[in-house]
């Protein structure tokens, strides 16, 4: 636009639900199609689902049903039902809420009256009920216009209210919802709120004893010690030591499931060294203490400041307008209450003890290693070959942090072809030499002693804790034979052993590349299984020209543009309780050669490429 040309016309300003349709990312953070915990699908239900949750919290029902039945999400709660005259204004006037008094809804979820709106204005479908004493009124929408408004006497169901909502595939695409992920959040739900009932298609989820019972499900080894849970008003505990490497924290605030942390889990860190250094009257080292921690914290913050609309990060200095600071506040109820139990139990004081000593040897032995090793990475940093580093990182604030990634590749054709058509601000590219080291049962003194290892740490800056991890996913691509899949098998058991934190939030992916390209004159297909490709051969007609990809480095680069671009497919790698991940490791990647051999035999199967002979 010239500026000479710039007048009042150019000014515009968009209403609330135009605004929320083109600026989605600032409601609900990322769009996504299910595939990912944080797409934008499960937000609009953590949306609905905070607002009958603050309904429990004040004392106002005791269950809560959500229904999905395909593309169609319905949650019903049992609270006090919205008032009917202002039905229609709560779903679809911005700031208009019951929450502005903090005497009323001090500690709530949603502030600011803008989630329920925001899942209007992102839904074909959107429809808001709300029954109190026998009077009830309905209100549909479509993309947060009001279609219809119905009201109606003498109805004989409970008080509270029902959205019903599908959300809009011209602003999300085509999705799918993906229940292991909504039965996460609400089970987190019932952690944080013992008591309360939330049914899932039927299925009822209750906790009896809150983070205890996050807990014992999160964990995925026998603790060292049975787990410590401490509360108090506003504040809830549970700590363990495992067997691993890292530190796992699970954190809330006023119910919300801060997976990137903030205030009060940097407190927490803080108040768990300084208490237990003052308990055992040593000067033990942070981070021995810190070592294989499994913990959860969730505290309730007075009109809490989020750092985003999504609340995955608190920024709140202070419990509230008059209250102590956060940092003071959990320090303070550790320094009493951990102590108190350490001194109650010395069972668990001593084999905390041990695990801290245990830690404390391990670091010594390696810091000759280790400090040879950060020197070597300094120098290389600034000339690593294996590296093609993008322009912007995680830790930077820049709109486009939460889309950089780093994908790790074998051998220098198929990382020539990433790094000639990526994208230069987001994608970075780390060129492994060939195999990788099995790391299964080592120690992490192999971290600094492993060149390759060592440098793939540095890019990715995870040495001391996950707050500096400078690439939002880290991406294993291989090729789609034995050896890519040995590979990848490596790099997984790399990151279980010594960094599970990357996969436990939800960092480490696997790329799928096709496996053939189907094309006729008029169209190309790459298909990534052998179904697609019959698919793909039925629909493009006789005789289309089919090229089976043997690995990345055949892949041009103007054509891996579109495996790694908006529609690249990504396989996320999980870490769950049921994943018994000692026992597989040692399996695949331990020394039982003959219990393996036995596997893959019993297991094996040939592909063959037949040539039919000409008739």
């Amino acid at each position: 636009m010239d500026a000479a040309n710039y007048s009042d016309e150019h000014i515009r300003t968009l209403d609330w639900k135009e605004h929320i349709r083109r600026r989605p990312g600032m409601y609900i953070g990322k769009l996504g199609d299910g595939t990912s915990s944080d797409d934008g699908i499960y937000i609009l239900i953590k949306e609905v689902l905070d607002n009958s949750i603050d309904e429990y919290m004040m004392g106002f029902g005791k269950s809560i049903e959500v229904t999905i039945d395909g593309d169609v999400v319905t949650i019903r709660d049992y609270g006090r039902g919205v008032p009917l005259g202002k039905l229609s204004d709560v779903a679809s006037k911005m700031n208009t809420g019951a929450k502005y008094d903090s005497k009323a809804f001090k500690k709530s979820v949603g502030l600011n009256g803008v989630g329920i709106k925001a899942v209007n204005a992102l839904s074909s479908e959107f429809t808001i009920r709300s029954v109190r004493d026998g009077e009830a009124r309905s209100v549909d929408f479509s993309a947060g216009e009001e279609l219809a408004d119905r009201s109606e006497s003498g109805v004989q169901e409970k008080n509270g209210t029902t959205i019903r909502f599908v959300a809009d595939r011209t602003v999300f695409g085509e999705y799918a919802y993906n229940f292991d992920y909504v039965e996460a959040m609400i089970r987190n739900y019932c952690y944080l709120n013992a008591g309360l009932v939330i049914k899932l298609n039927g299925h009822s989820f209750v906790s009896r004893n809150g983070l205890l019972d996050l807990l014992n499900e999160q964990i995925a080894e026998e603790p060292l010690y049975p787990p410590i849970h401490l509360s108090g008003p506003d504040i809830e505990v549970a700590i363990t030591h495992g067997s691993g490497y890292g530190e796992t924290y699970f954190s809330f605030v006023n119910g919300q499931h801060t997976t990137q942390g903030g205030t009060h889990q940097a407190a927490f860190r803080e108040a768990i060294a300084k208490t237990i250094k003052e308990f055992y009257r040593k000067d033990y080292d942070a981070s021995d203490i810190r070592t294989s921690i499994i913990a959860a914290i969730s505290i309730k913050v007075e009109e809490p400041m989020f750092e985003s609309q999504t609340k995955t990060k608190l920024g709140s200095k202070d419990m509230g307008p008059e209250g102590p600071t956060v940092r003071n506040f959990v320090v303070d109820f550790l320094k009493e209450q951990l102590d108190n139990f350490l001194h109650k139990n010395p069972e668990t004081a001593d084999a905390l003890n041990r695990k801290i000593v245990e830690n404390e040897k391990e670091r010594k032995a390696i810091s000759g290693v280790q400090k040879k090793a950060r020197e070597m990475a300094k120098k290389v940093s600034l000339n690593n070959k294996k590296l093609r580093d993008c322009r912007i990182h995680l830790t930077d604030k820049n709109d486009r942090a939460e889309q950089t990634m780093i994908f790790i590749t074998e051998g220098n054709s198929a990382s020539g072809s990433i790094t000639k058509s990526r994208d230069v601000n987001t994608q970075a590219v780390f060129s492994l030499r060939g195999k990788p080291l099995n790391s299964y049962g080592l120690t992490k003194r192999v971290v600094y002693e492993n060149e390759e290892f060592n440098l793939l740490q540095a890019a990715l800056n995870i040495e001391e804790d996950m707050d500096n991890l400078r690439y939002n996913k880290v991406i294993i691509a291989t090729d789609a034979d034995v050896d890519g899949m040995h590979i990848r098998l490596l790099m997984m058991t790399f990151f279980l052993q010594f960094f599970p934190d990357v996969i436990r939030q939800g960092h480490l992916f696997v790329l799928q590349t096709p496996l053939f390209r189907v094309r006729n004159k008029k169209e190309t297909v790459y298909c990534y299984s052998e179904e697609e490709k019959e698919r793909a051969i039925a629909r493009l007609g006789a005789n289309p020209e089919i090229t089976r990809f043997k690995g990345l480095g055949e892949i041009s680069a103007d054509e891996f543009k579109e495996f790694i671009g908006e529609n690249m497919r990504l396989e996320k790698v999980r870490l769950t309780k049921d994943d018994p991940i000692h026992d597989m490791l040692e399996f695949y990647m331990g020394k039982n050669s003959y219990e393996r051999q036995g596997f893959i035999i019993d297991n094996l199967r040939i592909e063959a490429d037949y040539i039919e002979e000409a008739i």
